[in-house]
């Protein structure tokens, strides 16, 4: 995997020491200091917590954690664009971190512009030179029972964060069926388009299986090192697909040309459905529950709940061992599902880590534990200030 071999050089956490909004969601301006370490967001439903957390997911590449298009982030009654400033305070010493969109550019995901320490960045890529973000919502719930999509989104950040080339790649594949696709809807022929196109599609499909396999072979490890039987049990983890299969037994030069004969082979089937019909856009992300040695989908939803904490945690511990960066991790009304002794073991796994996690929840008594080791700050429709 490209770019991963970076080992930590030090034990310091990158922070966001300061987060800066403008017309973003409900939010006109908004200045905060922040503590490194763990900040707890409280407030009643719809105050805007997950506003926070979601502005800063755009810290990072996409179009963060609700996935939202632009023109939806920018705040009502505003001029259509939004700003997301933070200050990161970390061992390189601090950084200045800017994005957002113009009034009137909210429209596309090209719309979106991102400064460091006021220059203009070549691309939204370049924020992971200094911070990695991760996240878990009451949305990820759904992981396992929900469409195989959803998992092939969650893995590919996983990925991301620790091979900040996976992004372009994937980038460069949706573009590439996006124009085969037009070819097949279109009814053409033109064999020297499709020759074209299809080999992009296995040179940059292979890479995107080999990363994802390589991802999964990493965080399976890091996964080996949770405690058998500690209350968030460990996953056996694979992949579906057939890429995903080959490229840990093959040459990726010899899996591409299968691959582009595969594509090749496959037209006319292909015009008939309307569709590209095999690729890493099919694949899946397959996960079980060792103790119970059960499908993930089969368990109860606490069970379910478990295991995923297990997983993103796990995959903090990697990425830090791989970037030499903690990520900083955005963990959405996490207590709220969680017994008071997970509760109390997520939070010693995250002083562990070392990491700054922002936790969500509507009643800050579900984080009484951590008074004295945390910042607690309560979030009123707009404002948000010190817990009382």
């Amino acid at each position: 995997m490209t770019g991963v071999a970076k080992q930590p050089e030090h034990d310091q956490q990158t922070h966001i020491s300061k987060l800066s909004l403008t017309n973003f969601r409900n939010y006109a301006t908004l200045s905060i200091g922040l503590d490194p370490g763990a900040v707890v967001f409280s407030g009643d439903n719809g105050a805007g917590k997950t506003n926070l957390l979601e502005a800063i997911s755009l810290l990072t590449p996409g179009r963060g954690l609700r996935r939202a298009p632009y023109a939806d982030v920018a705040r009502e009654g505003g001029d259509g664009g939004f700003a997301i400033h933070a200050r990161l305070d970390g061992p390189d010493g601090p950084v200045e971190i800017g994005t957002g969109v113009a009034g009137g550019d909210a429209a596309g995901e090209s719309g979106r512009r991102v400064r460091i320490n006021g220059a203009a960045a070549r691309s939204a890529e370049d924020m992971l030179e200094w911070l990695r973000v991760v996240w878990l919502t009451p949305a990820m719930d759904a992981l396992f029972t929900g469409p195989a999509a959803d998992r092939r989104r969650f893995l590919d950040r996983q990925v991301l964060a620790i091979d900040p080339g996976h992004g372009q790649r994937a980038l460069d594949y949706e573009k590439a069926m996006r124009g085969r696709n037009r070819l097949l809807a279109e009814g053409s022929r033109d064999g020297a388009w499709f020759d074209a196109i299809e080999t992009q599609m296995a040179e940059t499909g292979v890479a995107i299986a080999a990363a994802r396999a390589e991802l999964v072979r990493l965080l399976a490890a890091m996964i080996d090192r949770l405690p058998s039987a500690g209350p968030f049990p460990q996953a056996d983890i694979g992949l579906s697909g057939a890429l995903e299969s080959e490229v840990g037994t093959s040459a990726a030069v010899d899996v591409e040309e299968r691959f582009r004969q595969a594509l090749a082979e496959g037209r006319d089937r292909d015009r008939a459905a309307g569709r590209t019909l095999d690729g890493p856009h099919r694949s899946d992300l397959v996960v079980r529950h060792r103790p119970k040695a059960m499908p993930a989908e089969l368990c109860s939803t606490g069970e379910q709940k478990a295991l995923l904490v297990g997983m993103v945690l796990s995959h903090a511990r990697l990425t830090g061992e791989m970037s030499g960066m903690t990520p900083i991790l955005l963990l959405d009304e996490i207590a709220a599902h969680l017994d008071a002794g997970r509760r109390a073991a997520l939070f010693s796994i995250l002083e562990e880590l070392n990491c700054q996690a922002f936790m969500t929840g509507t009643d800050a008594a579900l984080f009484s534990s951590l008074k004295g080791r945390a910042q607690f700050l309560t979030v009123d429709h707009g404002t948000v200030g010190p817990t009382i």
